[in-house]
């Protein structure tokens, strides 16, 4: 089971690992607490967009070859310009949402389907969205009432993005560099590096069944600029999904969802 805060986090930061799990024949259940209603898009906040993301959900859940998809119902808690929690944020916003409340009904999911793994975020949310955090507590504590034995934690190697930003600040110097520096993980931490360039193709598709991502706003946005990556390109950019296994000896390096030191 993958459980994600908003509709295209999948295809970010799961997509492959989703995709090639399908294909060895595992049951792929995708989970997600919110419709995304307050996302970055053309299309006005709210219902309309809601419905949009959850339709573009389901296309990118096909193309992964998921068996189900399940949505939590939590409100989109939005982003603040300064990238804290949003005070105009709805009365169920997911951030505000009783963690242990949340967790059972997760947990609820995770019994019904006996799932033996689940893939969350790492505590600092990733990039630190407050919902993307919010799934890290939710998720924990649900695995724990559940008793799902594999607890993933769905990130990126920090390292290896920083270097990237560092060479993209040269030529974009409003790039902050310094926003990137605790987030996701550090590479010593991460215990998993599953390769997923023979899933590109699927995780491609994922992400451009989210079209309502790839525009608006001021600026370029990240999903439409990933879309226009050449493919052999596109391969060896994205052909890695990264997890940390808490738990686990320092040092220990696997390669598949499965695999135990």
């Amino acid at each position: 089971m993958f459980f994600h805060a908003h509709p295209d986090d999948e295809a970010l930061l799961t997509a492959g690992t989703m995709a090639m799990l399908a294909d060895e024949g595992h049951r792929v259940v995708l989970v997600v607490a919110t419709a995304g209603e307050r996302g970055l898009a053309e299309l006005p906040r709210g219902e309309e967009l809601g419905r949009t993301r959850m339709d573009e959900l389901y296309r990118s859940a096909a193309a992964l070859g998921c068996a189900r998809v399940v949505l939590l119902g939590y409100g989109d808690s939005g982003l603040a310009i300064d990238g804290g929690v949003a005070d105009d944020r709805p009365d169920n916003a997911f951030i505000d949402a009783d963690v242990e409340d949340a967790a059972q009904r997760l947990a609820s999911v995770l019994k019904e389907e006996a799932a033996d793994l689940l893939t969350i975020y790492d505590p600092a949310g990733g990039y630190g969205h407050p919902d993307h955090v919010q799934v890290y507590r939710v998720g924990s504590r649900a695995a724990e009432i559940a008793g799902t034995s594999i607890v993933l934690e769905a990130t990126v190697d920090r390292d290896l993005l920083l270097r990237g930003v560092r060479l993209a600040a040269r030529f974009y110097p409003a790039i902050d560099v310094r926003s990137f520096e605790r987030a996701y993980s550090p590479r010593e931490a991460i215990t998993h590096r599953v390769s997923v360039r023979r899933y590109a193709k699927a995780k491609r598709a994922s992400m451009a069944a989210h079209a309502s991502q790839a525009t608006g706003g001021d600026g370029d946005r990240t999903l439409g600029a990933m879309l226009r990556i050449p493919g052999p390109a596109y391969r060896f950019v994205f052909g890695t999904e990264w997890y940390v296994r808490r738990g686990l000896p320092r040092g220990t390096r696997l390669r598949h969802p499965f695999d135990s030191p």
